[in-house]
Protein backbone atom coordinates (compact mmCIF):
# COMPACT_ATOMS: atom_id res chain seq x y z
CA UNK A 1 0.00 0.00 0.00
CA UNK A 2 2.78 2.24 0.82
CA UNK A 3 4.47 1.73 -2.77
CA UNK A 4 1.54 2.44 -4.06
CA UNK A 5 1.09 6.04 -1.96
CA UNK A 6 4.41 6.71 -2.82
CA UNK A 7 4.42 5.72 -6.70
CA UNK A 8 1.01 7.61 -7.05
CA UNK A 9 2.76 11.00 -5.37
CA UNK A 10 5.69 10.52 -7.37
CA UNK A 11 3.59 10.36 -10.88
CA UNK A 12 1.34 13.68 -9.63
CA UNK A 13 5.00 15.34 -9.29
CA UNK A 14 6.52 14.40 -12.06
CA UNK A 15 3.21 15.20 -14.49
CA UNK A 16 2.99 18.38 -12.90
CA UNK A 17 6.37 19.64 -13.50
CA UNK A 18 6.27 18.30 -16.54
CA UNK A 19 3.11 20.40 -17.51
CA UNK A 20 4.56 23.21 -15.69
CA UNK A 21 7.46 23.40 -18.45
CA UNK A 22 4.50 23.56 -21.60
CA UNK A 23 2.91 26.26 -20.25
CA UNK A 24 2.58 30.23 -20.05
CA UNK A 25 0.23 31.76 -18.57
CA UNK A 26 0.38 34.86 -20.86
CA UNK A 27 -1.24 34.18 -24.65
CA UNK A 28 0.02 35.96 -27.76
CA UNK A 29 -1.40 36.68 -30.85
CA UNK A 30 1.33 36.86 -33.42
CA UNK A 31 0.72 40.95 -34.28
CA UNK A 32 1.73 41.53 -30.36
CA UNK A 33 5.00 42.82 -29.76
CA UNK A 34 7.55 41.76 -27.62
CA UNK A 35 7.46 43.49 -24.28
CA UNK A 36 10.63 45.49 -24.14
CA UNK A 37 13.70 43.73 -21.40
CA UNK A 38 16.11 46.16 -20.89
CA UNK A 39 18.11 44.28 -17.77
CA UNK A 40 21.96 44.08 -16.60
CA UNK A 41 24.19 41.69 -18.91
CA UNK A 42 27.28 39.53 -17.88
CA UNK A 43 29.50 42.77 -18.02
CA UNK A 44 27.30 45.18 -15.44
CA UNK A 45 26.12 46.60 -19.06
CA UNK A 46 22.34 47.22 -19.72
CA UNK A 47 21.41 45.08 -22.46
CA UNK A 48 17.73 46.07 -24.51
CA UNK A 49 16.21 43.06 -26.24
CA UNK A 50 14.87 46.37 -29.16
CA UNK A 51 18.37 46.86 -29.76
CA UNK A 52 18.16 43.42 -31.80
CA UNK A 53 15.24 44.73 -34.21
CA UNK A 54 15.82 43.41 -37.34
CA UNK A 55 16.59 40.30 -36.64
CA UNK A 56 15.19 37.02 -35.48
CA UNK A 57 15.66 36.81 -31.85
CA UNK A 58 14.70 34.14 -29.49
CA UNK A 59 14.25 35.08 -26.02
CA UNK A 60 15.33 31.92 -24.16
CA UNK A 61 14.10 32.41 -20.02
CA UNK A 62 16.42 29.94 -18.15
CA UNK A 63 18.46 29.57 -14.94
CA UNK A 64 21.52 27.62 -14.35
CA UNK A 65 19.70 25.63 -11.36
CA UNK A 66 16.98 24.11 -14.09
CA UNK A 67 18.20 21.02 -15.36
CA UNK A 68 15.82 21.08 -18.26
CA UNK A 69 16.77 24.38 -19.23
CA UNK A 70 20.35 23.12 -19.15
CA UNK A 71 19.40 20.13 -21.17
CA UNK A 72 18.14 22.44 -23.88
CA UNK A 73 21.23 24.43 -24.24
CA UNK A 74 23.45 22.27 -27.07
CA UNK A 75 19.67 22.81 -28.85
CA UNK A 76 19.64 26.41 -28.63
CA UNK A 77 23.89 26.55 -28.97
CA UNK A 78 23.26 24.80 -32.38
CA UNK A 79 20.44 26.56 -33.62
CA UNK A 80 22.29 29.78 -33.09
CA UNK A 81 25.62 28.71 -34.75
CA UNK A 82 23.28 27.26 -37.83
CA UNK A 83 20.78 30.49 -38.13
CA UNK A 84 23.28 33.40 -37.12
CA UNK A 85 24.22 34.75 -40.32
CA UNK A 86 21.03 33.24 -41.99
CA UNK A 87 18.71 35.81 -44.44
CA UNK A 88 15.14 35.78 -43.35
CA UNK A 89 11.45 36.92 -44.55
CA UNK A 90 11.86 39.76 -42.86
CA UNK A 91 15.23 39.91 -40.67
CA UNK A 92 18.84 39.89 -40.92
CA UNK A 93 20.40 37.25 -39.05
CA UNK A 94 19.39 35.13 -35.59
CA UNK A 95 20.04 35.99 -32.80
CA UNK A 96 19.15 35.09 -28.98
CA UNK A 97 18.26 36.82 -25.81
CA UNK A 98 19.07 34.44 -22.61
CA UNK A 99 17.18 35.59 -19.84
CA UNK A 100 18.66 34.34 -16.29
CA UNK A 101 16.32 34.05 -13.31
CA UNK A 102 18.96 33.29 -11.38
CA UNK A 103 19.58 34.99 -8.55
CA UNK A 104 23.57 34.10 -7.63
CA UNK A 105 25.14 35.73 -10.54
CA UNK A 106 28.30 33.62 -10.14
CA UNK A 107 26.33 30.54 -11.05
CA UNK A 108 25.10 32.27 -13.98
CA UNK A 109 27.72 33.35 -15.39
CA UNK A 110 29.16 29.74 -14.93
CA UNK A 111 26.70 28.22 -16.47
CA UNK A 112 26.95 30.26 -19.43
CA UNK A 113 30.98 29.24 -19.75
CA UNK A 114 30.17 25.45 -19.10
CA UNK A 115 27.13 25.21 -21.73
CA UNK A 116 29.23 27.81 -23.96
CA UNK A 117 26.61 29.95 -24.42
CA UNK A 118 28.72 32.46 -26.84
CA UNK A 119 26.19 34.65 -28.27
CA UNK A 120 26.12 37.93 -26.16
CA UNK A 121 23.21 38.88 -24.99
CA UNK A 122 22.56 37.10 -21.81
CA UNK A 123 20.95 39.30 -18.77
CA UNK A 124 20.02 38.30 -15.61
CA UNK A 125 15.68 38.85 -14.54
CA UNK A 126 16.75 38.37 -11.05
CA UNK A 127 13.58 40.92 -9.92
CA UNK A 128 11.17 38.70 -12.19
CA UNK A 129 10.29 41.78 -14.24
CA UNK A 130 10.82 40.15 -17.60
CA UNK A 131 9.60 37.03 -16.54
CA UNK A 132 6.12 39.06 -15.46
CA UNK A 133 6.00 40.57 -18.73
CA UNK A 134 6.18 37.47 -20.47
CA UNK A 135 4.03 35.13 -18.48
CA UNK A 136 6.60 33.21 -17.88
CA UNK A 137 5.30 30.97 -14.83
CA UNK A 138 8.11 28.34 -15.36
CA UNK A 139 11.25 27.59 -17.54
CA UNK A 140 12.46 26.48 -19.59
CA UNK A 141 10.40 29.39 -21.91
CA UNK A 142 10.66 30.54 -25.24
CA UNK A 143 9.19 33.06 -27.49
CA UNK A 144 10.64 33.83 -31.28
CA UNK A 145 10.34 37.16 -32.27
CA UNK A 146 10.52 38.28 -36.36
CA UNK A 147 12.61 41.48 -36.94
CA UNK A 148 9.75 44.03 -36.93
CA UNK A 149 9.72 43.14 -33.11
CA UNK A 150 6.09 40.36 -33.47
CA UNK A 151 6.35 37.48 -31.25
CA UNK A 152 5.26 34.59 -33.73
CA UNK A 153 6.24 31.74 -31.82
CA UNK A 154 6.61 30.65 -28.23
CA UNK A 155 6.18 27.78 -25.72
CA UNK A 156 6.47 24.01 -26.57
CA UNK A 157 6.73 24.71 -30.41
CA UNK A 158 10.18 26.02 -29.84
CA UNK A 159 12.15 23.31 -28.17
CA UNK A 160 13.88 20.47 -29.43
CA UNK A 161 13.64 19.89 -33.14
CA UNK A 162 10.58 22.58 -33.14
CA UNK A 163 13.03 25.38 -33.04
CA UNK A 164 14.73 24.29 -35.83
CA UNK A 165 11.26 24.31 -37.48
CA UNK A 166 9.92 27.71 -36.52
CA UNK A 167 13.45 29.04 -37.49
CA UNK A 168 13.20 27.41 -41.08
CA UNK A 169 9.57 28.86 -41.77
CA UNK A 170 11.22 32.06 -41.30
CA UNK A 171 13.93 31.80 -43.90
CA UNK A 172 14.38 33.75 -47.39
Amino acid sequence: MKKQLIFGLLFIVAYSCYALCFRSEKSFDSKDFAPEIKLVGTNGKVRKLSDLRGKLVLVDFWASWCGPCRKESPNVVEAYQKYKSQEFKNADGFEVFSVSIDKDASAWKQAIKEDRLSWKNHVMDKDGIASANYGVSSIPSAFLIDGEGHIIASGGELRGIQLHIQIDKQLK
